[in-house]
């Protein structure tokens, strides 16, 4: 059963970018804000998810910019934007913490590995992995939770992938929205 937060002091939220918050791209990056178009629903839900959560931080991989597709101030740019929509919608996101290195080379950084998360404990001291929910839509992001500890959140629909990585996947939900709700439902009992 999912923990009650009855102490949201306690709590950080770790979220993936790219089919978490913002429609992913299939085959291509995000290099610009007119190609970021945030899900159905994330605005409000990230206003929601703040009643829970001390600390919300989104750690994602972009190698869009390892491969030379896009550059550190185009990332700035949807990033600064990305979190003045939020805003001003009520919403906060305490930082961002991003990868730019590719698939295969072996950065400590880049999901699975734990280098983000890393960064936002010596940012953030009071942060405890074992108090830390990641929410994702791949693999990578289960894998980060596991090797740190946290409950593991799967956004999708892959029934296969589900299936296939029970022992990975905490909770599945279809969106951030979904997440949003049944944290809201889990708290009132």
């Amino acid at each position: 059963m999912f923990p009650r937060i009855t102490d949201p002091q306690a709590w950080t939220l770790f979220l993936d970018r790219d089919g978490v918050i913002n429609k992913k791209l299939p085959g291509d990056y995000v290099k610009s804000w007119d190609e970021f178009e945030f899900l159905p629903g994330v605005l409000t839900s990230l206003v929601q998810l703040r009643k829970y959560f001390n600390r919300i931080v989104i750690v994602t991989n972009q190698q869009g910019i390892g491969k030379g597709i896009m550059n550190f101030s185009d990332l700035k740019a949807i990033h600064d934007q990305m979190l003045d929509e939020i805003e001003q919608n009520g919403g906060l996101i305490d930082a961002i913490y991003f990868c730019p290195d590719l698939e295969n080379s072996l950065s400590r950084n880049r999901k699975p590995e734990t280098g983000m998360a890393m960064r936002a404990k010596k940012e953030f001291p009071e942060i405890e992995f074992k108090n830390s929910v990641m929410v994702g839509d791949a693999l990578s992001d289960m894998d980060f939770a596991g090797k740190l500890g946290m409950v593991a959140v799967y956004l999708g629909t892959d029934k296969q992938i589900i299936d296939n990585n029970k022992n990975k996947i905490d909770y599945v939900f279809n969106n951030l929205k979904e997440f949003a709700d049944f944290l809201y439902e889990n708290n009132q009992k």
